[in-house]
């Protein structure tokens, strides 16, 4: 739905689900189970889903703007850890991003471009988070011998 403003609308439907957990659907339709018991952890909590928003929302950015300048990624995993403090509400402080990229003859050059236009044009998970965390990045490269 979009507003006279040309913003955009979206709802989130949440429902509890009994045991400390909610199923949560997204506006595309897709569920996925969350849960905020500290005894029983069975599903990942909101908290640990940011992370993986973060992780996701970048992973996507520098996979299709490496296959635009025509690198060979093989494999790539993208690594988050949060650090948070210890009064409520217990925000994220610090979020480190390590990208580890493998692939035959990567341009470190293109690499670390991509993770950029990532950070500072494209991600809105790393834009909402880096207005209250400092967000760092690294990336390691191994090559493909295959």
């Amino acid at each position: 739905m979009h507003t006279e403003s040309g913003s955009e609308t979206k709802v989130a439907l949440l429902r509890y689900a009994g045991a400390e957990q909610f199923v949560g659907v997204a506006p595309s339709g897709h569920a996925i189970v969350t849960g905020f018991s500290h005894e029983n952890l069975s599903a990942p909590t909101p908290m640990e889903l940011l992370l993986i928003s973060l992780g996701g929302c970048t992973g996507a950015d520098v996979v299709g703007i490496l296959e635009k300048k025509r690198q060979k990624v093989t494999g790539y995993e993208v690594e988050v850890r949060g650090e948070r403090r210890a009064e409520h509400p217990r925000i994220y402080t610090s979020i480190e991003v390590v990208h580890k990229l493998k692939g035959r003859n990567l341009d470190p050059k293109a690499v670390a471009h991509a993770i950029e236009l990532s950070e500072t044009k494209y991600c809105s998970v790393s834009a909402m988070l880096a207005s209250s965390a400092i967000i760092t990045t690294r990336f390691e490269i191994t090559e493909d011998m295959l």
